[in-house]
Order: structure tokens, then C-alpha cells, then sequence
């Protein structure tokens, strides 16, 4: 790790923490050319592979703001959008997998998706089932007002 002050090409690591969410850890270092000490985090890639072919690093941002997108004009909060992103990385990294198809992740949106509202569900696993007919759409909402009764039951 090069020194962010003086370029030195050799640091050393005066102490190592976890992040809160133990996705990241956190290390103290210290340059011994020049003394200065500074903070890097590291965390573990994971990657998008798209239908491309084409992989890029995996971002919640990505994942929020595509969930957004189906939430417009419904009551869904910024806090409850987080929440989901946070949910949806958590389940893609406990996988194990490095690399996951952009297909997967957005098929891990749709369970949390279904629950935070059942609108934007449907918008969204109209794109990501690729729904071509309105039966596909009666079909989705047969099965959603199904699991209703069984809850409420």
C-alpha cells in the first residue's frame, strides 16, 4: 500500500477492526518514511457478470436505484430503499459466490421487493420474469392475493 502522502511504496499496519456489518475491515497504518498515519478499508469485490458478458463491480446503489424506479409514486420511504439494497447485498454475498449473473441479483430483489410493496413488485418482476401477456400479470396477482389469504389467515 503507497503512502497517500508521500508515495513511499511500503506501509505497515498498526491495527486491524472489523466493520459494524462485517463486510469491511478497517486498518491503521503508518508510513515510515515520512510518519504519517492514515486509514484504509478493505472489503470483498463482488462481482456482476451481465448478459453481455461484460462483469462489473457489484453496487447497492445499482440495486436502489433500479428498485426506485419501480417505487415512483408509491409510499416507499429513502430509509425503507436502504433497507431493501442492505438485505439484497446480505443474501447475494451469503452465497459465497464471487461472481453472480445480473439476472440472479435481480431476482434476489423480488422477495424483499414483494414484501416493502406489492405494486412496485409486479412493475419490477415484470421485467426480470419478462412478462409478455396480461396472463402473465393475472397470474402474478393470483398467486400474491393466494399467499394474502394464507397470511392472513
Amino acid at each position: 500500500m503507497h503512502c497517500p502522502f508521500c508515495r513511499h511504496p511500503d506501509t505497515r499496519v498498526i491495527d486491524s477492526r472489523s466493520t459494524e456489518d462485517g463486510g469491511a475491515i478497517r486498518r491503521r497504518r503508518t508510513c515510515p518514511e515520512c510518519g504519517r498515519r492514515f486509514t484504509t478499508q478493505e472489503t470483498v469485490l463482488l462481482m456482476v457478470s451481465k448478459r453481455s458478458g461484460v462483469t462489473e463491480p457489484f453496487f447497492r446503489d445499482k440495486v436502489i436505484a433500479g428498485v426506485r424506479r419501480a417505487c415512483q409514486g408509491r409510499p416507499v420511504s429513502e430509509d425503507s430503499l436502504a433497507q431493501l439494497g442492505q438485505r439484497v447485498e446480505e443474501s447475494i454475498r451469503a452465497t459465497g459466490a464471487a461472481e453472480i449473473a445480473a439476472h440472479e441479483v435481480g431476482l434476489a430483489i423480488l422477495g424483499p421487493l414483494r414484501e416493502l410493496d406489492e405494486v412496485a413488485y409486479l412493475r419490477f418482476a415484470s421485467v426480470y420474469r419478462s412478462f409478455e401477456t396480461l396472463a402473465d400479470f393475472e397470474t402474478e396477482i393470483k398467486q400474491l392475493r393466494a399467499e394474502r389469504s394464507v397470511q392472513q389467515d
